[in-house]
């Protein structure tokens, strides 16, 4: 069985591996690259991992006609009442902006990702030698794409969102057949915000179990509760859409996180890492030395050679260095072999 773990720009990421922190940027620069750039210094001052960009134009997405499916008017969406060729030209990231945010992810530690949406972003992209490919959730079923960003030799991260296991299979086929070994899924739910009922997070140790690799969360559900949970599965990658304050707007705000969000979710998530462990029953090394606050049983008055345990002399109390409290019948009766103290933890040598 091939060990689920791979490595991205040095980062080992899987099995035993703390969570791999991806900010998600995506439309929240709001057409500034300064406030782009200052979304990179929040994203690594609040412990991120990578910071990820979308990689398109309108143009390369859709066509531009404002009517029937390319006219947004379900009212759930969050974007109700643009063109999707207008929504993208709003949300997309200027390539020019790609090697100034790449320079500034590095000099801060941070992996710079980006997702390509066409194969004229993954030939972008390389002349950047951005270190891994994540295709988003719509683009899954698009294989000449992943074929695309798989054969540069790159790690892929595949969302999986609206994608049936037939459909997952055929992407992973597609990846691995296009040369590339260094895979990973992510869970995901294509719902803006998703809701926490539908994320269905169980999903990731079966995910893990079905195709054999590394598995994390795409979320975009409210908070970071659903990510911890994620984690607490499993979950070897958890991305989430990032902004610098909601109030500001932007095509993604409702459901981004905040930097003091971010910096809460990096630090649990590393703790409900540290906290899974393996199946283990008894006391750990911490615990040892809290053994003595159980129970025992104790002498409760001043006894002479030949008395009795009574309910009134033999007690079940703290601290734990008598007979534990499972003896307490096998005691009552039995007669002392000598004048024991009030305080005197119980043992077999105390019966005459």
């Amino acid at each position: 069985m091939r060990q689920r773990q791979v490595k991205i720009a040095g980062r080992d990421i899987g099995d035993g591996q703390e969570p791999f922190v991806i900010a998600e940027m995506s439309g929240n620069h709001n057409g500034s690259l300064d406030r782009a750039l200052e979304i990179v210094e929040a994203a690594a001052a609040s412990g991120a991992d990578a910071l990820k960009l979308q990689t398109y134009t309108a143009d390369t997405m859709t066509l531009d006609l404002d009517s029937g499916e390319f006219y947004l008017d379900h009212p759930g969406s969050l974007w109700r009442g643009y063109t999707l060729h207008r929504l993208y030209q709003e949300a997309a990231t200027p390539w020019e902006w790609h090697a100034p945010i790449f320079k500034r992810c590095r000099e801060l530690g941070l992996i710079p990702l980006s997702s390509p949406f066409d194969a004229t972003a993954v030939d972008f992209l390389e002349t950047l030698d951005c270190p891994a490919y994540k295709i988003a959730s719509p683009e899954n079923i698009d294989l000449p794409l992943i074929r695309k960003a798989a054969a540069t030799g790159k790690p892929l991260i595949i969302s999986t969102g609206m994608a049936t296991l037939a459909e997952l299979d055929e992407a992973v086929s597609a990846a691995r057949a296009a040369g590339c070994d260094q895979l990973v899924l992510l869970k995901c739910v294509t719902s803006y915000p998703a809701a926490p009922e539908q994320c269905n997070l169980r999903s990731i140790p079966a995910l893990a179990e079905i195709f054999n690799l590394p598995v994390g969360l795409s979320d975009h559900s409210l908070g970071i509760g659903v990510s911890l949970a994620g984690v607490a599965l499993g979950a070897a990658v958890v991305e989430k859409h990032f902004t610098l304050r909601r109030v500001d707007g932007g095509p993604d705000a409702v459901f981004s996180i905040e930097p003091a969000e971010l910096k809460e979710l990096a630090t649990e998530a590393w703790r409900v890492h540290l906290s899974l462990g393996e199946p283990f029953f008894g006391p750990t090394d911490d615990e040892k030395v809290s053994r003595k606050t159980r129970r025992s049983l104790y002498v409760a008055l001043d006894m002479k050679a030949g008395e009795a345990f009574t309910p009134e002399n033999l007690r079940s109390i703290r601290p734990g260095l008598g007979l534990p409290p499972k003896h307490y019948d096998d005691l009552l009766g039995k007669r002392v072999a000598r004048d024991v103290k009030k305080g005197t933890p119980t043992s077999w040598d105390l019966i005459g």
